[in-house]
């Protein structure tokens, strides 16, 4: 029989055909489970897990391709999945760990400035006394803040304020507000992709508005080599102990190189059109060699 892989994703799409794809190419089959599909359950297996469409065993290897949203409880439920796999000696890919380092955007920034990596300044606050301080100094200092969700991602959500705008209602961001400075003169981000270390793709995105994201229209072009921008990028990454991640970075006006968000499930559709770099092969081929390689020849007993 051959070898399964559990890819964990409620929306597959284009994405989750290009994983089929590369994995069937080392004979590996995909099943698409949904997390909320897959449960705790202590009295109908040994391990005391219920993972959809492997009922007779649990999967050979898991890869991450999306966490649905939902209550605390939900989330922490499916976080508690992927760790439980993990602790059954299943490779995850990216891990549970991984995903919570950087699905919470306040967590990121804070890793990242205690490493050393540039990440521009940032509030996370949940007193909306603070929140007011916090934009009445700034915004007398001449900045404009951008506020995201905690949780987040496709650019979605996020307001951007002038001096003469007052802040969102605190109920529209759960409850938190994150906070951080407007990046002023440029036009432009970038995204890196970093597997196992390595940057393997880099483009820019140049956005119709301030937001610089593919889902919302902005236009992508492979991005020249560049040591600096690959090198923070990989230190980002490694500093958050992923095995992939696409890495967004902005330059501020004084050309500093700053790191704005490290998404644990990117995308790669642009990034891929604008490269033209089989980024799935890349990941099917570094999961196979680190992990489910290992995994087999363990079976096996080689």
């Amino acid at each position: 029989m051959n070898p399964r892989i559990a890819l964990i994703s409620d929306d597959p799409g284009w994405h989750g055909a290009r994983l089929r794809e590369a994995f069937a190419v080392r004979g590996w089959e995909v099943c698409v489970v949904s997390l909320c599909d897959c449960a705790i359950d202590l009295t109908q297996t040994r391990h005391g897990l219920l993972v959809a469409g492997f009922e007779d065993d649990l999967p050979d290897g898991v890869f991450v391709r999306g966490v649905p949203g939902g209550t605390l409880e939900q989330v922490v439920l499916y976080l508690d999945l992927l760790h439980a796999l993990g602790a059954l000696g299943i490779p995850v890919y990216n891990s549970g760990r991984a995903i919570e380092r950087s699905v919470d955007k306040g967590m990121t920034s804070l890793l990242l400035h205690q490493a050393g990596i540039p990440v521009p300044r940032t509030w996370v606050v949940s007193n909306p006394d603070q929140a007011q301080a916090i934009w009445a100094r700034e915004r007398a200092d001449g900045h404009r803040l951008l506020v995201k969700p905690l949780f987040g991602s496709q650019g979605l959500g996020i307001t951007r304020l002038s001096a003469n705008d007052a802040l969102p209602p605190l109920e529209d961001y759960q409850g938190v507000y994150y906070l951080q400075h407007f990046i002023e003169g440029s036009s432009h981000d970038w995204r890196v992709f970093v597997i196992n270390g390595k940057a393997v793709a880099s483009m820019q995105r140049h956005g119709n508005h301030w937001v610089n994201n593919v889902a919302q229209g902005a236009t992508c072009i492979a991005a020249p080599y560049d040591v600096e921008l690959e090198a923070l990028a990989e230190s980002a990454v490694d500093e958050l102990a992923m095995d992939y991640a696409g890495v967004d970075l902005m330059r501020d006006a004084s050309g500093l190189l700053q790191v704005i968000e490290v998404n644990s499930i990117p995308a790669w559709k642009g990034l891929q059109a604008a490269c033209g770099v089989d980024i799935a092969g890349y990941l099917v081929e570094d999961f196979f060699a680190r992990y489910l390689l290992q995994r087999r020849v363990r079976a096996v007993g080689l």
